[in-house]
């Protein structure tokens, strides 16, 4: 191949994933022009030539690669990794250079268009419909039955790509898929289950040749994520040929009949179809690094002379090892440090880290595969160990976030809602019970909800006072609650139920938990409720000793005391905080068809059950001051006064009409909480101002773990700590007891 030493090559693309083939190229000898939008790019810095211009810019590159050819020819144009293949094209067929025709290119480039051409070949392929507007996928459903994919036709990487698994999907489906389009153009097609692989190829002078298959990766639905692929493929000959068969004929039906194609294949439990073909070598490392480590073949080099218009060399393999990359996805929010990177690229068989993220970038949850903060390459003689080496990566590289810069209320919002189903909750704007979707069981209220509607409407009914005519004060939230300091007055409200109320829209288990460790790592407590459920208190329990006995248990008031003194034992033997009992709960909704309804007690009744455990013992359900009393005769530890958030009974005042009459007839002799309406940190203000020592969370915390699990909790707690420390500096309270009623106006 000494007659191509000098010649020149422009290569479309001066990204990371294209420096690979930029270096094969120096390493033949040829001259290399590059062109990238990107003045900084790193392949620029490789090349002997560059251009300013952008890969998508056709008529641009034309342009350019003409008046570069002017003074010096250009004997080849090509690309690998990104979706250039119609400005390559152009560029061939504008200097008379090898290549396919643009209109092919295009085919293979739209989504739309490729789709049609290969039904016109008979390629299997999905059922689909070309999307422009709402109407049109809401018309394709006619023929299109669900699960579906929407998907831009114009665009690579997943970007825009999201599963539809229902109509009430559709739109906001929709929605995300149009961000994504340049055209406007969209696909919308059927789902293929099973699994799918990568597929290169090359073809020339009439001649097919599959270079290699991976097996893809894909995970985090509704969303298509490639996190890492396994080179060569673990399926079967006779699928793998079926594969070629299906690749092949679909390169001929889009007129890819030189150079590389690069495929998206399903193994569906119809057969083998298309996902994508394009006229280009693979991204995603695949051409570039694991294909030509696992078999010791430069395809890089091969498409280079197929683009000189030469004969490929060297296509059988040196060695047949296993080698796989890995997607790195660290955790949502401000990047603020990456640790281990020296010492994981010492590790044995470790290829490639590749770093995409660095500190003080903002990292989200991926959508496509563009949002990814690294990758991993490694080569073994086996899966087993090539995986192992992976895993050993992890255990030393590290990437530590701040979370609180990836959440905002909009996302934690719609997913809450989409969670929640239609039927539960609807996450409205202001949680105040005028428009709630669903009663008990569910997140609302009984009767008419007027109960849940007038805890906030008591709290709207006071305006906070300023003053600004005194010394200027540092507010300081920490206080204490029964001999515990904590950070701030805000604890988690007993929520159970995630089956019976929430429509599974998280798992029981893993609320208690995303709860426990929210409060926890801000300074404070989460309480759990045992539950209608007989057993279901072991498992919450079980979530508090997880949390290392940070937490409350409170019991329904349940007719059989031995159940009740079994649960407060325990709760003693597994050393949690606290305990307690609803004593609103008596004839609650969600016991009765369990059979688990108990029945008022005397206050000699309560304190018998009082003296089952030595554990700080906590009535919920004072509305009155009478049973406040009562509560202190008992030998309570502490008070919550609420009415069950509205669940109990219509009617009944909110609860801070009946705080401040409480907390008068108490005079500190106990610690006194209080629930309901709390939507904000100025609620939160008002209820210490009226009374309370301390305040529970209940209907926004459920919201929020569901809809952004530990981080989203940890987001709501920050907004109503900030509020409430804002309101502090303006009525000028130093201090949490410094909270006084007449900081507060009654309208």
């Amino acid at each position: 191949m000494k007659h191509i030493v000098g010649k020149t090559i422009l290569i479309i693309g001066g990204g990371l994933l294209q420096c690979p083939i930029i270096e094969t190229a120096r390493q033949m000898k040829l001259r290399t022009v590059v062109a990238d939008m990107n003045p900084d790019a790193p392949g620029f810095k490789i090349s002997d030539f560059h251009i300013i211009m952008s890969t998508k810019d056709i008529e641009g590159m034309v342009r350019e690669a003409k008046r570069f050819a002017n003074s010096n020819p250009i004997h080849a144009v090509i690309t690998s990794g990104t979706d250039a293949s119609m400005t390559v094209s152009a560029v061939a067929n504008s200097l008379g250079l090898p290549g396919i025709r643009y209109v092919d290119a295009e085919a293979a480039s739209n989504k739309i268009k490729m789709r049609k051409r290969l039904k016109e070949h008979g390629v299997p392929i999905p059922d689909f419909a070309e999307i422009w507007n709402i109407q049109d996928a809401r018309d394709a459903l006619e023929f299109l039955k669900f699960p579906l994919v929407m998907k831009p036709a114009d665009n690579m990487g997943a970007r825009g790509v999201i599963k539809v698994n229902n109509r009430e999907e559709l739109h906001q489906a929709f929605k995300h898929s149009k961000k994504y389009t340049p055209s406007g153009e969209m696909i919308l097609e059927e789902y293929m289950e099973g699994p799918e692989v990568s597929v290169d190829a090359l073809t020339w002078n009439g001649n097919y040749r599959i270079t290699g298959i991976a097996d893809r990766l894909i995970e985090r639905e509704p969303f298509f994520i490639e996190v890492g692929h396994n080179m060569p493929t673990s399926l079967p000959i006779e699928t793998q040929k079926e594969i070629e068969r299906v690749m092949f004929a679909g390169m001929k039906a889009l007129g890819i009949n030189l150079g590389a194609g690069k495929g998206d294949i399903k193994i569906t439990p119809t057969g083998v179809k298309v996902g994508e073909i394009a006229a280009r070598l693979s991204g995603g490392f695949m051409s570039s690094y694991t294909f030509p480590l696992s078999t010791g073949i430069s395809l890089n080099r091969a498409a280079i002379l197929i683009a000189l218009g030469e004969e490929p060399d060297n296509l059988e393999p040196k060695w047949s090892k296993t080698c796989i990359e890995r997607a790195i996805l660290a955790s949502p929010g401000k990047l603020i440090s990456i640790t281990g990177l020296e010492e994981a690229k010492e590790i044995p068989n470790v290829n490639e880290i590749f770093l995409s993220s660095k500190v003080g970038d903002i990292i989200s949850d991926p959508t496509n595969n563009i949002e990814k903060s690294g990758h991993i390459i490694a080569t073994a003689d086996n899966l087993e160990l090539a995986e192992d080496t992976i895993k050993k990566v992890n255990e030393v590289l590290k990437f530590e976030s701040d979370d609180y810069y990836s959440l905002n209320e909009k996302t934690i919002h719609q997913t809450a809602r989409k969670k929640f189903g239609k039927e539960i909750c609807w996450v409205c704007k202001v949680c105040d019970g005028s428009d709630c979707a669903s009663g008990v069981p569910g997140m609302g209220g009984i009767g008419r909800m007027e109960t849940f509607q007038d805890n906030h409407k008591a709290l709207m009914e006071y305006t906070i006072l300023p003053r600004y005519i005194r010394e200027n004060v540092s507010p300081e939230l920490n206080c204490q609650f029964l001999g515990k300091e904590l950070s701030h007055p805000i604890m988690g409200a007993p929520m159970t139920g995630a089956t019976t109320n929430m429509n599974n829209a998280i798992d029981e288990y893993q609320y208690a938990l995303t709860v426990l460790q929210a409060f926890r790592e801000t300074g404070s407590l989460a309480w759990l409720g045992d539950g209608a459920t007989p057993d279901k208190y072991l498992k919450m329990l079980s979530a508090i000793k997880e949390n290392n006995g940070e937490g409350i248990l409170i019991c329904k008031p349940r007719a059989d005391e031995g159940l009740l003194r079994e649960r407060l034992k325990e709760s003693e033997n597994q050393r949690i905080f606290a305990v307690g009992m609803d004593i609103d709960a008596f004839q609650f909704r969600t016991m009765i068809p369990k059979n688990q309804q108990g029945p008022s007690r005397t206050w000699k009744e309560l304190q018998r059950i009082r003296s089952f455990t030595n554990l700080p013992f906590i009535l919920k359900g004072i509305m009155t001051v009478e049973d406040a009393k009562m509560a202190v005769d008992i030998g309570a530890s502490a008070i919550v006064v609420s009415n069950h958030g509205g669940r109990v009974l219509d009617e009944m005042p909110g609860t801070a009409r009946v705080l401040p009459g409480i907390a008068d007839s108490l005079k500190g002799r106990l610690p006194i909480l209080v629930d309901g309406g709390i939507r904000s940190g100025m609620d939160v203000f008002k209820m210490l101002a009226l009374g309370a020592d301390s305040v529970l969370l209940g209907r926004p915390v459920s919201i929020y773990a569901v809809g952004g699990e530990i981080s989203g909790v940890k987001f709501l707690l920050k907004q109503y700590l900030d509020d409430l420390k804002n309101c502090m500096n303006i009525s000028g309270s130093n201090k949490i007891r410094a909270i006084m009623k007449d900081m507060l106006l009654k309208k």
